[in-house]
């Protein structure tokens, strides 16, 4: 105990530097916790936490009953599910492309080019997609061009389309940002393993097998239990900028629906109940996914 004391004494600067960190945390995120009470009161704006009267389960009763909630999980499990399928396994075959490619300057033009969407805003991002989805934009241009389309149409104001568009611009926006820990990870993997396969004769695709991807194998595990427990989640911003009162029944989302309720309806309790419900049930997937990726890790844990 007193060796760990004169360490913490010998580093006390980096100590000193740790406290403003720990001090937001404290402030910003354990502090507010006690306001997940709200979610079993009948709480107002003209009440304090401590006074509103409690409701037990009532709140959560409400939601059970609500086509509106059920329709805006719909909505995110589906983007999610799709986000998750496409969106997991595309940075990772990008990062190896990119990384087996042999022209230096060539890799670092495409790296370039696949970061650059992920710096932009969704306000941004998201007008470009109106204005390329529009009547007479740029994607209607060019599938009439091919003969594709005999005329143009608002591709956002159709309800069925929406889940694709939502995920094929998120893909845009994030695919070459992801690649980053795959290459990083890539870059710290010894040569000689390559060297020593191509002497036994392995092709390109069997060193990505054999050694690339085991090699990869705790970053992939780590990505994957981030997003599978982030499944009920969702882009709210992205929400935001595409969502019309035509597509409101695909695009609307937990997150939305969350903020819809509380911030515009003042339904605070209602608000808070579903959002407790969808933290509980993203840590027992986040816990499921560890115990799964345990063995894909020979036993070790990735993150708990």
């Amino acid at each position: 105990m007193k060796s760990k004391f004169n360490r913490f004494l010998s580093q006390w600067q980096l100590q000193w530097m740790v406290l403003p960190g720990i001090a937001f945390m404290i402030v910003f995120n354990y502090i507010p916790i006690y306001g997940i009470s709200i979610a079993f009161k009948n709480y107002t704006v003209v009440d304090s936490v401590s006074t509103a009267n409690w409701v037990g389960l009532e709140n959560f009763r409400i939601i059970f009953e609500d086509t509106f909630f059920w329709e805006a999980v719909r909505n995110t499990l589906a983007i999610s599910l799709l986000k998750l399928a496409l969106g997991f396994f595309i940075p990772i075959a990008l990062a190896i492309m990119i990384y087996e490619m042999k022209d230096g300057k060539l890799k670092k033009t495409i790296q370039t080019i696949s970061y650059i969407p992920h710096f932009f805003s969704w306000i941004v991002l998201g007008g470009m997609m109106i204005s390329w989805l529009s009547t007479s934009g740029f994607f209607n241009q060019v599938l009439m061009s091919v003969g594709l389309m005999d005329k143009g149409v608002n591709h956002l104001l159709e309800p069925s389309k929406y889940w694709w568009i939502a995920v094929f611009s998120d893909l845009w926006k994030e695919v070459g940002w992801g690649t980053i820990l795959y290459l990083a990870g890539m870059s710290k993997i010894d040569p000689t393993y390559y060297e020593a396969a191509r002497m036994d004769g392995a092709t390109k695709l069997t060193q990505i097998r054999t050694i690339t991807l085991p090699l990869l194998t705790p970053i992939i595990s780590l990505n994957l239990i981030l997003a599978v427990s982030n499944i009920l989640g969702s882009n709210l911003d992205q929400t935001f900028v595409l969502m019309n009162s035509q597509n409101q029944n695909r695009s609307e989302v937990i997150n939305s629906f969350v903020y819809k309720m509380g911030i515009t309806q003042g339904d605070f309790s209602y608000a808070t109940a579903v959002g407790l419900g969808v933290s509980i049930i993203s840590i027992i997937l986040l816990l499921i996914t560890n115990k799964v990726t345990k063995k894909m890790n020979n036993g070790q844990s990735v993150i708990l």
